[in-house]
């Protein structure tokens, strides 16, 4: 059984949430909810700085967004909505109200329920965020297995298939990440635990309201030189 990741979603994903695989959100139902806006509806205004590729693009209301972004739609961003310069938002991608994306970070195929921040230097691939999550600066989630098979996600008794060789991280409501983590294609993380900085966290299930830390052993020696 998978731990509790979301309190509440989008009204247009929520009827497609199945608990028992959450990953299923970025297929066929985040494509759903992309293609009903028939046309780009943006309530900004946006600088010549700011780069649009495709259609069906939506900004809300009240969001900004910096110098030298690129949005390729089809790509949902809500209202008040930060992102920040040097930003990359792949085609099918959700930002939630009140989330942060911030500079050269790279958003691929994944959702980010409202106020989910990935504010520094991040990569999010394949990946759901939800509300609340923030990800230190360096964290990356990463969506593929260098021999390119199916991502699954070991289990007490076995493994649990998902259908996708593209899947990065799940994370749940107000999860956290420290600087530099790594988090391994297939690794699910409940609401409210913290991973420490430096972490590289492998495909798997962690519960909610955690702490995971990083053991290692600094070795001090006196130089030797000449």
């Amino acid at each position: 059984m998978l731990p509790p990741f979301f309190a509440r979603l989008p009204d247009e994903l929520a009827a497609d949430y199945l608990p028992a695989a959450p990953w299923e959100l970025l297929g066929e139902p985040l494509d759903r909810a992309l293609a009903e806006p028939v046309a780009t509806a943006i309530e900004i205004r946006l600088g010549p700085e700011i780069h649009l590729l495709g259609d069906r693009i939506t900004i809300g209301k009240g969001t900004r967004i910096g110098p030298g972004v690129t949005i390729q739609g089809p790509v949902h961003i809500g209202r008040d909505v930060e992102i920040r310069s040097g930003a990359y938002l792949h085609s099918g991608s959700w930002i939630g109200d009140g989330a942060v994306v911030g500079a050269a970070t790279e958003i691929k195929h994944s959702i980010l329920f409202a106020g989910a921040r990935a504010p520094h230097l991040n990569y999010v691939g394949d990946s759901i965020l939800g509300s609340g999550v923030n990800l230190g600066a360096g964290t990356i989630l990463s969506n593929f297995r260098h021999d390119g098979r199916e991502v699954s996600i070991p289990l007490e008794d076995g493994r649990l298939a998902t259908g996708r060789r593209k899947l990065g991280a799940i994370l749940g409501d107000g999860a956290k990440t420290g600087c530099n983590c790594v988090l391994h294609p297939g690794a699910l993380v409940g609401s409210g635990t913290s991973i420490y900085p430096g972490v590289q966290l492998r495909a798997g299930v962690y519960r909610e309201n955690r702490i995971i830390k990083l053991r290692q052993e600094l070795i001090e020696i006196e130089r030797q030189d000449g």
